[in-house]
């Protein structure tokens, strides 16, 4: 038992958190917090609250917010340069460069806006243990292969790198694990009628063009009971795969992004579901199994690659002067 639990983590201890698998997760965080600020007003995000102090909060570590630099008639301006960074950020250009960035405009949003939601807080989580993987990621783009001169790289920073990922996938279980067994403290959800009072409700119900299919789903016995407990397990199943043999993990994975997708679609929530999405990546895709990138994709990728290494020089053709005796107005 031991000598193969030493062999497990010894090629544990080998492997190489560096490969897009965290790169995808990375852009899916950035994409979620910028659509929200993106799409949303000024006025929206920073709206007042009853009993809370005019927005954005500046209380306690929230001093180093983004929002909380500029004057409050400036908030367009943070709005938009956050918007700057977390799109770079989701192209994957030098996650070293770009990792503490995104953090800190997580961050930002998480604590100075009035409502951010779930997803906005495991944003604010993830890219901060993200950190350790990203800064010691020595790739140009984080789409890309780890080069063969770095492949290895120190042991001890590999192992860093991969102990932050382990705890971001506990990190995950525990989120799945306290949502469904909350859920059992609520006579609604134990009984198998949540979903139906969900798919009602005014404000996160479901929209009128899937309300009426939704409803008649849910109208019957047993279509609001696989729903309502449909979710719970999934949940619960999601929270304990981190203890599930590795081949479930796939399964598992498409099950959960379907899941958000529907609440997407159900409670009108996409950047918590793209989240969300995130940290499943993180959690069930195996950090040694990359994402297969398209040909074309790959190509253009490289060809960038390339443009950025060439002296200008090489870039630019050079005008050779005309031979003797021709017009220059033949050049």
């Amino acid at each position: 038992m031991l000598t193969r639990l030493g062999s497990a983590a010894q090629r544990w201890s080998m492997s190489t958190p560096w490969t897009n698998v965290y790169g995808v997760a990375r852009s899916l965080l950035a994409l979620a917090t910028a659509g929200t600020i993106g799409f949303s007003g000024t006025g929206t995000l920073f709206r007042p609250a009853a009993g809370l102090p005019p927005a954005p909060y500046c209380i306690g570590p929230g001093h180093i917010s983004l929002f909380c630099l500029v004057p409050h008639d400036r908030l367009w301006l943070a709005r938009w340069l956050a918007v700057a960074i977390l799109l770079v950020v989701a192209s994957g250009w030098r996650p070293r460069f770009t990792a503490a960035f995104h953090w800190w405009v997580s961050f930002s949003f998480f604590v100075s806006t009035t409502i951010p939601d779930g997803g906005d807080q495991a944003t604010a989580i993830f890219t901060l243990l993200l950190l350790p993987v990203a800064l010691t990621d020595p790739r140009r783009w984080h789409w890309q292969p780890v080069p063969e001169n770095a492949a290895a790289g120190s042991a001890i920073v590999r192992l860093l790198a991969l102990s932050a990922l382990l705890v971001i996938r506990v990190q995950v279980a525990g989120i799945y694990l306290d949502s469904s067994i909350a859920k059992l403290a609520v006579t609604e959800w134990r009984d198998g009628t949540a979903v139906y009072y969900w798919i009602g409700q005014p404000v996160f119900g479901a929209p009128g063009w899937l309300h009426g299919i939704l409803l008649a789903v849910a109208a019957t016995s047993l279509g609001v009971i696989a729903m309502t407990w449909g979710a719970l397990i999934l949940e619960f199943t999601l929270a304990i795969a981190i203890v599930i043999p590795r081949k479930a993990w796939k399964f598992l994975l498409l099950a959960g992004i379907l899941f958000h997708g529907f609440i997407a679609l159900m409670m009108g929530l996409p950047s918590f579901s793209i989240a969300m999405t995130a940290a499943l990546v993180l959690y069930l895709r195996p950090v040694d199994e990359p994402f297969r990138i398209s040909a074309p994709a790959r190509l253009s990728l490289n060809r960038w690659s390339r443009l950025r290494r060439w002296p200008a020089a090489e870039r630019t053709p050079a005008l050779l002067p005309a031979p003797a005796g021709t017009p220059s107005g033949s050049r």
